[in-house]
């Protein structure tokens, strides 16, 4: 796992919170949402059981934090990277996916428990983070749309199109190693690439 996705909590946690959502990720990346108990958190956060219920009063909720945090910086990432790029379908898009990826990379665990453990909230926590997720989502609906109106994207499928662009970037939690073949600006051009294809644009050259 790449610790660098815990600096996630340094940006946005505080004392004893920090520390507790901390060992959670850590606890939920190895173990599983299923497989971490509210014990494990409380030793990798150095506190006690009874104290860790003083912030959290269950797993479900630590959970929906963790997910909270994440998506609110992949929002902020990608907001600021889309404002910056001037008012061009591609070049918005591209960046959209630049900025996901380089986030996906960074909080590796982050992403990779939102992926995958988000099934095991229900209720309001649920609601909550599916509506902010849907926040993220709807950045890439309207930049599609956009090119769509505009012939820049020819693709028949818009919609389905952008789902599968958010859906392939979030994948990489699963498989990325650091290290590997491609840094992370060359794995942003990649699926920056891999994106305009999938809406049948104009590709660079």
């Amino acid at each position: 796992m790449n610790s660098r996705s815990l600096g996630l909590l340094r940006d946005g946690g505080r004392g004893n919170d920090a520390a507790i959502l901390q060992a959670a990720l850590e606890a939920f990346g190895a173990k599983g949402f299923h497989g971490a108990s509210m014990r494990d958190i409380a030793r990798g956060a150095g506190t006690s059981l009874s104290n860790l219920y003083n912030y959290f009063p269950s797993k479900s909720d630590v959970l929906a934090e963790l997910l909270r945090m994440a998506n609110d910086e992949l929002l902020a990432r990608i907001t600021e990277a889309v404002n910056a790029a001037g008012e061009e379908p591609p070049d918005r898009l591209s960046a959209a996916v630049r900025a996901h990826v380089a986030f996906v990379v960074d909080h590796q665990i982050a992403s990779l428990v939102a992926l995958t453990e988000v099934r095991y909230l229900a209720g309001v926590a649920r609601t909550n983070v599916v509506a902010a997720r849907d926040s993220t989502q709807s950045i890439y609906e309207k930049i599609v749309a956009a090119g769509a109106a505009s012939g820049q994207f020819r693709t028949p499928y818009p919609d389905d199109a952008a789902r599968n662009i958010v859906s392939m970037c979030s994948a990489i939690s699963t498989w990325y190693r650091p290290g590997g073949r491609l840094s992370k600006r060359e794995l942003g051009e990649q699926h920056a690439r891999y994106a305009l294809a999938l809406l049948e644009a104009e590709l660079p050259g």
